[in-house]
């Protein structure tokens, strides 16, 4: 007869090799199958749960975000002599928490009679994590009265989520907390707050952060936290710079240092250094992963350069949906749409499974050649494929519509949509301004601001935008004075410009000028070619003069200033400074680009300039033009006889 002893020793080896078998499943990303084991081991008799197990188990449920599963789990614990420990309360209390339901965590935690660290670390973090701050604060306070002092898992996670919701005062204040618990030389906890206020936008405290860090304390994770801080705000000579100093402190660069270096280069001035990067990479050996592989194809095409970005992406072993995506856009940014959709084709002949980003790129070149046609059809594909109720699908296509003259069907997806967001809005509101129907662009930005919607600085422009083309001064005034005084947005170029613009079109020139002399920022060039055009339609030319000398200070290569001026000049007959400005531009070899029309043929873009005789088919285009031309004169001259005869 087996002693009770060694039943007991049996059920505890017994109960190891089942804990050992589900921590491997839950580690390995199957919790699925650790329940499944757990339900095997309550089965045999020789093997009963015990501390450890219920923490795995409920670990697997939290993974699976289950809440009928964990309940279920909770009452098994319940009808144990573990219901008082606290290692398994607290992992159930984080159980509900990763499920959800913070109010049975909340009364599981009040339960607790025994608390450590981990165990406020779970329903502190749950709290803030679902954005209750309020009450993640009233948590934290009691806390610090139960003499608990935080850990540092507690202030990097409060680092995480702060800097997640971008507000720097309460990055401060996590900063500051972190500092009186001692962990200010905590490499891994200053590492946070390095790419916490980078997050922030607070670039400068970050860099305080990381030179507060001594030398031989720093690490890898350090130099790419502050890389990529000034990679996120596009400021590649700062990142660069960093860089070097890596390098030159003995710092072997990692995958993750060249992915935040090259995100950072998206101009085409950036191009140099995104190729030297690139070379580092080769060098370092990591030039083969398809992460970098689908950065570079992003970089390349974001600084110009598309024919380097196909190059990599036709010779890569392995694409993702990622790597389509990726490249298509780069079409679509370019509006080359034939080509976009061509690899899309590509991308479903391959298996790969286009997903929204994708269908926003082919909309996002449909709106920009106005292929309304294709645009329809991706609005289909979308539709079978399921993706027709995702918003940031449906905002794409009210653009498309939009852009592509068609507002009636933007309007009726727009009411069609079940759920609908400031960008909805906005997405609304600007495509009647950019067809030219003014009064529904302000009735419906009046409608989502009685819904309740908080309009931003892009649906503030739109309404502007209305405002100018309807030569709506005072209305524009009131929309600009509700931006600034009422939502405290601050105006950018882009809102002074659509002022200025009004102002012009008003014939208000010097209230325009003065205006832009008062304007906290610094002009640009399309501000001053704005008031340089409404002088030529009013025939200042003082302000003419004026403005063009501003505009030549920031482009002096640009022809619109020559062009503008030399038209205003012959406008008050000044044939001479007519015949200076025209001598000025071929002195500095300034030309002006010609015009150019996109149309579809056959599901084709064609691209035609002013004066283009090199088409291949030119003989019958302009054979065909001078019909139309004859055709549209005749007509003419009917209307014009019909007219004398009534």
């Amino acid at each position: 007869m087996v002693s009770s002893q060694a039943i007991s020793i049996l059920e505890r080896v017994s109960a190891a090799a089942w804990n050992s078998s589900m921590r491997r499943a839950v580690n390995h990303g199957d919790a699925q199958n650790a329940l499944l084991l757990f339900r095997q081991m309550k089965q045999q008799s020789h093997a009963r749960p015990d501390n450890f197990t219920f923490p795995l188990i409920a670990k697997a449920c939290a993974k699976l975000s289950d809440l009928i599963c964990s309940t279920i789990i909770h009452a098994s614990v319940v009808k144990t002599p573990y219901t008082s420990d606290m290692y398994v309360q607290t992992a159930l209390v984080d159980m509900y928490v990763k499920c959800g339901d913070l109010e049975c965590a909340h009364q599981l935690f009040d339960e607790m009679s025994v608390r450590d660290v981990a165990s406020w670390n779970a329903i502190v973090l749950g709290f803030a994590q679902m954005g209750f701050f309020d009450r993640a604060s009233l948590l934290f306070n009691r806390m610090r009265v139960a003499c608990v002092i935080p850990d540092e898992v507690a202030i990097m996670g409060l680092t995480q989520l702060v800097s997640g919701l971008k507000d720097g005062r309460w990055l401060s204040a996590v900063h500051c907390l972190g500092m009186k618990c001692g962990f200010g030389d905590d490499v891994s906890v200053a590492n946070t707050w390095i790419a916490g206020y980078a997050k922030c936008g607070d670039l400068c405290s970050a860099e305080m952060v990381f030179c507060g860090i001594a030398l031989e304390h720093l690490s890898v994770v350090s130099w790419n936290a502050l890389i990529a801080g000034f990679a996120y705000f596009e400021e590649p000579v700062k990142a660069i710079w960093v860089y070097q100093r890596m390098i030159s402190n003995g710092y072997r660069p990692d995958l993750s240092t060249v992915l935040n270096l090259l995100s950072s280069f998206v101009q085409p001035n950036s191009l140099l250094c995104g190729m030297l990067i690139h070379a580092h990479a080769v060098k370092l050996g990591c030039d083969m992963a398809i992460t970098l592989l689908n950065t570079l194809v992003s970089m390349y095409s974001k600084c110009g350069d598309i024919g380097s970005a196909r190059y990599i992406f036709d010779f890569m072993d392995e694409r993702s949906c990622v790597t389509w995506t990726v490249i298509i856009g780069a079409y679509a940014e370019k509006g080359d749409l034939d080509e976009a959709l061509s690899l899309f084709h590509s991308m479903e002949a391959a298996g790969d499974k286009p997903d929204k980003v994708t269908f926003i790129h082919l909309l996002a070149a449909c709106g920009k050649v106005g292929a309304l046609e294709v645009g329809k059809w991706i609005d289909n594909y979308a539709i079978s494929k399921g993706l027709k109720n995702d918003i940031l699908v449906c905002n794409a296509l009210l653009d498309m519509y939009a852009k592509c003259g068609s507002v009636g069907d933007a309007h009726r997806l727009f009411f069609s949509m079940k759920g609908k967001n400031v960008v909805s809005w906005t997405t609304l509101v600007s495509g009647f301004a950019l067809n030219g129907k003014f009064q529904e662009a302000l009735d419906h930005f009046n409608e989502m601001l009685k819904l309740g919607f908080k309009p931003n600085h892009i649906t503030f422009l739109a309404v502007l935008q209305a405002c100018t083309h309807a030569g709506l001064l005072e209305k524009g005034w009131e929309v600009f004075n509700l931006m600034t005084n009422t939502y405290r947005i601050v105006p950018g170029l882009d809102h002074y410009a659509c002022m200025t613009d009004l102002l012009g079109r008003r014939g208000k020139l010097k209230e325009a000028l003065e205006f832009i002399q008062d304007m906290p920022i610094k002009p640009d060039s399309w501000i001053w070619g704005t008031l340089l055009s409404a002088c030529k339609i009013h025939h200042n030319l003082e302000i003419a003069e004026h403005a063009a000398y501003h505009l030549l200070q920031l482009e002096p290569h640009a022809a619109a200033p020559y062009v503008e001026m030399a038209n205003i000049y012959a406008s008050a007959r000044d044939w001479n400074r007519v015949a200076s400005m025209r001598k000025k531009m071929k002195s500095k070899q300034v030309t002006k680009s010609p015009g150019q029309s996109v149309i579809q043929v056959d599901g084709k873009c064609c691209s035609f300039t002013v004066e283009d005789r090199c088409h291949y088919e030119g003989l019958q285009i302009f054979e065909t033009l001078d019909c139309l031309v004859l055709q549209l004169k005749d007509e003419k001259d009917l209307l014009a006889l019909e007219e004398l005869m009534s």
